[in-house]
This record gives structure tokens, C-alpha cells and sequence, in this order.
């Protein structure tokens, strides 16, 4: 593909135009604040993306280069008084390099096999659940950890960040209200979060049930799309949300409900790769938090009290593209006894963006390094976050630096104080 043959090069340029170079955005890049350098900040971004689509730039190593290390948490569209779209921009961006890359054959393979072999196919992801839980369980992962096996493709990082796979589960389709009715949503299961945190999706229907929402689980839904979205891969993302909105049938239902963060932001912008046929779909999208927020009254469900301080994290995706980062806080808030603290730093990313912690892991443990200083200072016992990749990042460098901190989603904090059981469900 030519640079001339991308369908959204003059919108892309269009979104460029409205950067005016004011800075703003500046301090609250995580990249600039570490490398300090223009180049690696949301304007000076904008100003090679725009020199590489008007073709007075060429997009050679060192273009593709400040464009893979921006982690697309999106902090710079937050403060921008100018609404600059950055995350279409570089979205667009990366679908034109990914037509540049030059990769080894091994690179290629990989990466077919895990984005289209099994992110997009979540079905086989829950069959592949099964070799790695008898990998983690069997002592082979210790035999091939000291082998140093997983080095040799590339795959000793991504491994190292994986958590406990946790037993299958067979979903069914409909989970009726346990007390009386208030209506109905849907539940997205995404990808990696049915089989490495199927327990927070777990908790989340306990949850939704016994304040009197019947939970529906499409069958035919899949991956979200947010992984190939941001690697470059347009029309793979595209297909993926196509299939989300002939599974999801609208018609009667409240919201679709979302405990991923990282999902539910790019479910919310649908319509923006598809267009405004999509934009029913997109506003019935709902952070798990944010919607229970809307239920006023809890008063037939007990929940016990928990005497331990909770840090809070952020994720950028709830905070920079859905705007609803307080949602968490309220619904904690509902625990009794219990002490909401936020996490210090909660306005930079923690490094882990999709697959960026694999694809740029230097600059993922620096900003790692930051959330682990803060949970030092804050004496943090619990730290609960709505994104799994987050929690998957947080868990690898805790346990690297020696801290016991347990780690758990909002859904599944407020589950147990309702007494929720995991092995009951």
C-alpha cells in the first residue's frame, strides 16, 4: 500500500490541523516526561505524522520509531483546547507503517498466530487456556524458565506477565435476576479476560443479578478489536466490531456492560470505524462502575464491611477516553468501613497499553517503575484497577520488586462483600 492509497489520509490531515502547538499537552505525556524530548510529545508527533502524509517527511526508522513508543493513552486528547482527535491520528498513522514494517519471518508468524489465530477467535483462546494452566501447574514452566526456551522466540516477556490461567468456564447465555427485575444488559467477555480473569466476569453477572439485572451472554461475540486497532491493523479491527454488532441484540436491553476498560473504550468508539450505524451500539456501552453508579437503591443487598485501605488506579482508557474514572471510587464507596484512596500518579499510564509492554518494554518498566514507588509510599495493600492488562503489568513488576499486594477489580471486591464465592458461581 502507497501512502496516496489510504482512504483517510485527507482526514487525517484534517485532525493534524487543529493541533495549534500550544504545549498544553506536554506535562501530561509519559513519554516526554521521560525522554524530554519533542519528538517523543503528542505536538511533535502530530507535526511528523503531518510531514509524512503532505510527503515532506519521509516515514523512514527513526518516524516509525517516535510513533511506536506513544503508548495511545490519550492523556494529551484530555487537556487539549482544541479537541485534537490524537488517538484517530495515530491509529491512522500506525495502519500506514504497518505496511512499512520489515520484520523476520519468525516476527511474521508470531504475530499472525496470536492476533488472527487467537485474539480474534476467543473460542480457541479458552481451548489454549487449558494447555497453559497444565503448563503453569505441571512444573514445565519452570523446566522451560530455566531453559531459557521462551528467549529464543521472543515470547520470555509476554509469559512472565501471565497470572495464574484460571479454570475454564462455560457460559451460559442467560442469567436471570435474582430479586426483582430492574431490567436486563449484556455482559462483553472480550478475549484475554475470559480465560485469564474470568472471575471478575463472574463476579460482575453475581453483582448485576442481585441487584436485579437479568445478565445476557451472546455467544457470538468476540475480541473487541482494540489490539489490532492500535497495531495498524484497521480492517482486521473492523471485522471484529462488525461481528460485536450482529451478536449484541439491543432491543430491550439496559446497557452492555464492559469490565474491561481497554474494551469498553473501543467499543464505545464503533462508530468511528464503522460509521453512525454503529453509534446505537456504541452509546448502549457501559463501564461496569459507571453503570452500577446509576443504581440508586441497594438497600435489599447487605454488603459486609472491609476494614483494609484500597488504592485505586486509573487506567487511561477509563480516564482519558471514557471520562469515567470516578466510577470506581463511588461504587467502593458503597463497601462499608472501607478507606478509597487514590493511587499517586494516577495521571500517567502505567506502561502496560495493549502490547505495548512487549513491543517497547525499556520505557514500559520506567513508567512501571513510578506505580511501584507509589504503591511503596502509600503502604497499599489492595490496589484495584478496571483493566487486566494494567493488572496483569502491576502483578509481573510487584512480584518483581517483593511486594505482597493483592490485586483485584472493583467488581470483584464488591462481589465478595456481598459473598460472592468464586467456587459456588
Amino acid at each position: 500500500m502507497k501512502l496516496d492509497d489510504l482512504p483517510s489520509q485527507h482526514a487525517l490531515v484534517q485532525i493534524a490541523d487543529r493541533c495549534v502547538a500550544c504545549g498544553l499537552c506536554l506535562p501530561h505525556c509519559p513519554t516526554y516526561r521521560k525522554t524530554l524530548s519533542e519528538a517523543d510529545s503528542p505536538r511533535g508527533r502530530i507535526q511528523l505524522m503531518k510531514g509524512v502524509l503532505e510527503s515532506r517527511i519521509p516515514p523512514n526508522k527513526r518516524f516509525v520509531e517516535h510513533i511506536d513508543l506513544c503508548l495511545t493513552c490519550r492523556a494529551c486528547e484530555r487537556v487539549c483546547p482544541n479537541s485534537v482527535a490524537y488517538g484517530q491520528l495515530v491509529d491512522g498513522a500506525r495502519e500506514f507503517i504497518e505496511t512499512l514494517r520489515r520484520g523476520n519471518r519468525i516476527d511474521r508468524w508470531m504475530r499472525r498466530f496470536v492476533f488472527d489465530g487467537l485474539i480474534a477467535k476467543p473460542l480457541r483462546l479458552e481451548k489454549l487456556a487449558a494447555v497453559l494452566r497444565f503448563y503453569q501447574r505441571s512444573g514445565l514452566q519452570r523446566l522451560v524458565r530455566r531453559i531459557g526456551l521462551l528467549r529464543w522466540i521472543q515470547l520470555d516477556e509476554f509469559e512472565r506477565h501471565l497470572p495464574l490461567v484460571q479454570r475454564g468456564f462455560d457460559w451460559r447465555e442467560n442469567y436471570p435476576a435474582t430479586r426483582s427485575a430492574k431490567g436486563e444488559v449484556a455482559l462483553f467477555l472480550g478475549c484475554v479476560a475470559r480465560i485469564m480473569d474470568n472471575t471478575t466476569l463472574k463476579a460482575a453477572v453475581y453483582v448485576l443479578n442481585r441487584l436485579g439485572y437479568t445478565v445476557r451472554v451472546p455467544k457470538n461475540q468476540t475480541c473487541c478489536g482494540a489490539l489490532h486497532q492500535h497495531s495498524g491493523d484497521a480492517l482486521a479491527a473492523k471485522q471484529l466490531a462488525a461481528q460485536n454488532l450482529n451478536a449484541f441484540p439491543l432491543a430491550d436491553l439496559d446497557a452492555i456492560i464492559c469490565t474491561a476498560s481497554g474494551c469498553g473504550a473501543t467499543l464505545t468508539e464503533y462508530h468511528l470505524m464503522l460509521g453512525k450505524d454503529a453509534k446505537p451500539f456504541s452509546s448502549k456501552v457501559a463501564d461496569f462502575s459507571e453503570f452500577l453508579g446509576r443504581v440508586e437503591d441497594w438497600s435489599a443487598v447487605p454488603v459486609q464491611p472491609f476494614q483494609e485501605k484500597i488504592a485505586v488506579h486509573d487506567p487511561c482508557t477509563l480516564r482519558n477516553v471514557m471520562r469515567q474514572e470516578q466510577a470506581p471510587y463511588a461504587l467502593l464507596r458503597r463497601i462499608p468501613k472501607a478507606q478509597i484512596v487514590a493511587l499517586a500518579g494516577n495521571d500517567q499510564c502505567c506502561g502496560a497499553a495493549g502490547t505495548y509492554f512487549l513491543s517497547q518494554p525499556e520505557m514500559a518498566q520506567r513508567l512501571i517503575a513510578d506505580k511501584i514507588e507509589a504503591v511503596r509510599e502509600g503502604a497499599v495493600q489492595w490496589l484495584a484497577t478496571s483493566n487486566p492488562g494494567c493488572a496483569m503489568h502491576f502483578a509481573e513488576a510487584l512480584r518483581k520488586n517483593g511486594l505482597e499486594v493483592k490485586i483485584a477489580h472493583p467488581a470483584t471486591i464488591v462481589a465478595r462483600q456481598m459473598g460472592f464465592n468464586e467456587d459456588d458461581s
